[in-house]
């Protein structure tokens, strides 16, 4: 399927690679279909894209890269969504980055209180809050 983006053009996209997000995506109620772009002019960004709207994109990121230490619950996350079957490495984790211009250049910041999972063995993403933790929604990645 054609999938017309802001950021690259337009792409092809299989089917079977769409993201279905049933609970919606934090402030912006609405979408809930997605795809995965990974592009290795970008990379080690990736894309969280919006089927719904192609100006709709979100940066992420694998957030192992720069904290190796970052910790979820994933086991109690899989029971919560009574995923049957599945298991952590059926679960890829990303956490949604920002980038803000500055006088002396780009800060790179990542809200690792908030990551995005998606389960590989069906399709479904969903961002998830984490609560009781030290993390925080501007996790320095890059100072300028």
């Amino acid at each position: 399927m054609k999938l017309q983006t802001r950021k690259f053009g337009e792409i092809e996209i299989e089917e079977s690679k769409t993201l279905s997000m049933p609970e919606g995506l934090p402030g912006f109620p609405g979408f809930e279909r997605f795809v995965l772009i990974e592009d290795p002019k970008t990379a080690p960004f990736c894309w969280l894209q919006s089927l719904e709207d192609p100006s709709l994109a979100l940066a992420m990121m694998d957030p192992f890269l720069f904290k190796p230490d970052y910790k979820m619950d994933l086991e109690g996350f899989i029971a919560s969504k009574g995923w049957e079957g599945v298991d952590t490495k059926d679960l890829l984790v990303y956490v949604v980055i920002n980038i803000s211009k500055g006088e002396k250049g780009n800060t790179i910041t990542a809200n690792l209180i908030g990551p995005i999972i998606i389960n590989l063995k069906n399709n479904e993403t969903i961002q998830v809050v984490l609560s009781n933790t030290s993390y925080s929604h501007q996790h320095i990645v890059l100072e300028p």
